[in-house]
């Protein structure tokens, strides 16, 4: 199956989004589950050690520097669900200014961790994570959360639940109130342009996120 902008920008705004069954697969699978995974923009958790991790790294922040970088890298895993059409279209859709993504970067300039996803009205779609040191993903979704809570944005969906996601404050909720959430978001006017910014210019890391504008801050886990 060819996938078109048009095709998945229709099938988001509805609540269903595509997976192959592995990298190798020709073939999509539509996917509307019961219990729908999100992140409450508000109740991002920062255990200690993050800040720690962030603090000592020496990493920079940006966004959309590298977005063919990023979801190569979510891709490059034993199993994935990022075929090559997968990969293809979300591409186009970047070209296009509604797919985005956000990087650390390690002080030699080698990725540290990423994240990328759709933007639509005021919601978005995080489709993938990676990590390439400790903690990269984790830092590359915590500059998203303030970027998205600075710029209007009111839903940020994860699709499924994972203790990875659970333990940075991720919930699940029923598919109706999903849905309500959904049409909620996307009748926003969300502030894409300060959202997706190359980086902050007010700092050396050009990073947004920063220790006072992270509500909520956990201690370590054992």
């Amino acid at each position: 199956m060819r996938l078109t902008a048009e095709v998945i920008l229709r099938a988001y705004a509805s609540g269903v989004f595509p997976m192959a069954e592995d990298a190798g697969s020709a073939q999509l699978h539509w996917f509307e589950p019961r219990q729908r995974g999100v992140l409450p923009l508000e109740g991002f958790h920062v255990a200690r050690s993050l800040m720690r991790t962030r603090r000592r790294g020496g990493f920079r922040f940006t966004c959309d520097r590298d977005f063919a970088g990023v979801m190569a890298a979510c891709a490059d895993r034993p199993v994935t669900w990022i075929n090559p059409e997968i990969s293809r279209i979300f591409n186009e859709l970047h070209g296009l200014g509604l797919a985005h993504s956000v990087e650390v970067w390690q002080p030699d300039g080698a990725l540290a961790g990423g994240v990328y996803g759709l933007a639509l009205g005021g919601a978005f779609f995080a489709e993938s994570m990676v990590s390439k040191v400790t903690e990269g993903s984790k830092m590359a979704l915590a500059e998203l959360v303030v970027r998205l809570r600075g710029s209007g944005f009111a839903l940020l969906d994860t699709q499924y639940l994972t203790p990875h996601l659970a333990s940075l404050g991720g919930v699940e909720i029923s598919r109706a109130e999903y849905r309500r959430r959904l049409a909620a978001a996307l009748a926003l006017r969300a502030n894409a342009a300060m959202a997706f910014a190359p980086a902050n210019p007010a700092r050396a890391d050009g990073a947004f996120w920063s220790e006072q504008a992270v509500d909520r801050q956990m201690p370590d886990q054992p």
